[in-house]
């Protein structure tokens, strides 16, 4: 039997976060060594709490989970309550964790863990890259101890908050650009791959009936969203975003990517917080140390988000 893949989960834990930590926890093969939470789709109280209690909902309220930064390093906080809701997940109240709370500081706690582990930790990072960005620049060896980051982030054609830029980049451009150039390998899985990951409704409606509590979670936390789901997906379904990059650690063979450099515009006034690639130039950056994913196999996917919140 194969060794388990140690990950570490930094979340600004909205309805897609929650989608992926309970896909996380699902999978034998990953160890979830921490969590971290960030400020992003709602403010830092409320992402602590949800990281927390999805652990909880999960049974593994073992897995301790640690305060992140309360804001981007440069700009202001631009939350995301109208498809997330008030709290975060849908206006949903899970029962609270019972677990201590932590109050190390999310990238210290980060760092230690990736020193113990000894260059053996992968980082999952679905929000803002704010708290990646802090272990790297207080730590100047952090990058050492880290074997790659897969982020949910960026896009390589489009944007969602604007015409160029996905939410979490564009929420604290500035750190996307320090993680991207870290020198540490990155999976970015964003908008050209994660737009196409559509859970169909019928499927989300289905596992509500068998009354999983997270299959129950999953359900009723889109249900604020789901009005505009319909509308973005032409009536097909959600798209549970952050559970791209926890799915590409475990199963990358239903994924397709190509490897190239990645730089993050930080000063444009139509394209701040877009994810620059050389994918399509005849110029290549001198730095390629990205692999941006691009399709899916969508009814892989969905099996897997099925059995994550059903088994």
């Amino acid at each position: 039997m194969n060794e388990k893949i140690p990950v570490w989960i930094d979340t600004d834990t909205g309805v897609d976060d929650a989608g992926a930590l309970m896909t996380a926890f699902s999978f034998p093969e990953l160890d979830v060594t921490g969590i971290s939470a960030v400020a992003g789709n709602v403010h830092l109280k409320d992402t602590f709490r949800n990281a927390r209690n999805v652990a909880y909902l999960c049974g593994r309220q073992d897995v301790k989970v640690y305060p992140g930064a309360e804001g981007p390093l440069f700009c202001e906080l631009v939350t995301a309550e109208a498809v997330h809701g008030d709290n975060g997940i849908g206006n949903v109240t899970l029962p609270e964790s019972p677990a201590p709370k932590e109050t190390k500081k999310a990238w210290t706690a980060m760092y230690e863990k990736a020193k113990e582990l000894k260059g053996e930790l992968q980082i999952i990072a679905v929000g803002p890259l704010t708290d990646l960005a802090l272990a790297i620049t207080t730590y100047p060896d952090f990058h050492v101890y880290v074997k790659r980051i897969l982020i949910m982030g960026g896009a390589a054609v489009g944007g969602n908050v604007t015409a160029a830029a996905e939410f979490n980049i564009h929420a604290d451009p500035e750190a996307a650009e320090i993680v991207f150039n870290s020198g540490i390998p990155v999976v970015m899985c964003g908008l050209d791959v994660t737009d196409k990951a559509v859970y169909p409704f019928e499927e989300l409606d289905r596992v509500y009936e068998t009354k999983d509590p997270r299959a129950v979670l999953l359900h009723d936390a889109y249900g604020v969203a789901r009005p505009q789901y319909s509308t973005w997906t032409k009536g097909k379904g959600i798209r549970i975003h952050d559970a791209n990059p926890v799915l590409y650690a475990v199963h990358p063979e239903i994924y397709h990517s190509e490897h190239c450099g990645v730089f993050v515009e930080t000063q444009g006034l139509y394209t701040r917080g877009k994810t620059v690639t050389d994918l399509w130039s005849d110029q290549k950056f001198k730095e390629r140390h990205v692999d941006v994913v691009l399709d899916v196999d969508v009814n892989a996917f969905c099996r897997y988000i099925t059995d994550a919140v059903t088994k």
